[in-house]
């Protein structure tokens, strides 16, 4: 880039003119969809991210809706900081996004080594749900101040079976637990809800403690087809598809009655039926 801003298609009238959005983990995979499609409803958005490349990929953008802030999430002073400069380039924070993630690639409980046990839990928990915690607690007082929205991220693995291993579906369900206790806690002033997609090629990262740093979701052989097979729309998501969810999510004037709430972007999972009646893969066939 030259120093020029970046020209992109911003909706005069969109979703978010002049909202101010904190995406955590808004660097890459879903994360990086929900970042753009705020932008093109015109909001205003700071992202954190712990990937070195995805931070310099959004600041070569020159974009001055868009703030990359690199830190961990895991630790509070990078949310703080996160948060902080939201403030200060955008007056405030109107929507809490919480993107970050990782995977134990179905890693079964037979299969977790003894010796990494504790630190792979620790590794999947930080990430997959100490993260929302923190992010949360870090905006509170700013998601008070502006009647604010929040938008978590499960998965179909926080409802059904065989979306990741044990480690991972338990935090998956830890999220779901934080959509409900927190939407009580939050009312009335804030909302909480979440998006759980399904199966979606990304470079989604398997857990370090595991040795799955460097294999990535996208990287599994025959992904795409896998996810495509057991869905019965016989979709394989694009993270665009999924950041409608988080932008209805994110529209205070369009949930003016919903909190607590999570949209299950999946492909249908829980239609699957046990005799497939187009010929297709049913649940009774896996």
């Amino acid at each position: 880039m030259s120093g020029e801003v970046e020209t992109r298609a911003v909706s005069r009238d969109g979703s978010l003119a002049g909202k101010s959005a904190l995406i955590v983990g808004g660097g890459t995979g879903i994360g990086l969809g929900v970042v753009d499609r705020f932008l093109s409803e015109g909001a205003l958005v700071t992202v954190l991210d712990y990937s070195k490349d995805a931070i310099e990929a959004l600041s070569e953008r020159r974009d001055p809706a868009l703030r990359a802030v690199l830190g961990d999430a895991r630790d509070m002073a990078a949310n703080i900081s996160a948060v902080d400069q939201a403030i200060a380039a955008f007056s405030g924070i109107d929507t809490l996004v919480v993107c970050a993630g990782i995977t134990d690639h179905f890693t079964s409980l037979a299969d977790l080594p003894v010796e990494s046990f504790d630190s792979a839990f620790r590794e999947i928990f930080d990430i997959n749900v100490k993260i929302a915690l923190l992010a949360t607690k870090a905006a509170l007082p700013a998601l008070r101040e502006s009647e604010g929205t929040i938008v978590y991220t499960i998965s179909n693995a926080g409802y059904l079976p065989g979306g990741g291993g044990p480690l991972y579906t338990a935090s998956k369900f830890a999220v779901r637990g934080l959509v409900s206790q927190l939407s009580y806690e939050l009312a009335p002033a804030i909302r909480v809800n979440a998006v759980a997609p399904g199966g979606t090629v990304t470079p989604l990262r398997g857990a370090e403690a595991l040795g799955l740093d460097q294999q990535r979701l996208r990287d599994v052989p025959d992904i795409a087809e896998m996810i495509r097979a057991v869905n019965p729309l016989h979709v394989v998501p694009e993270p665009s598809d999924h950041a409608w969810a988080y932008l209805f999510l994110a529209t205070k004037s369009r949930i003016a009655a919903v909190t607590g709430c999570v949209i299950r972007s999946d492909g249908g999972l829980d239609s699957r039926g046990l005799i497939p009646l187009d010929g297709a893969i049913g649940a009774g066939d896996m």
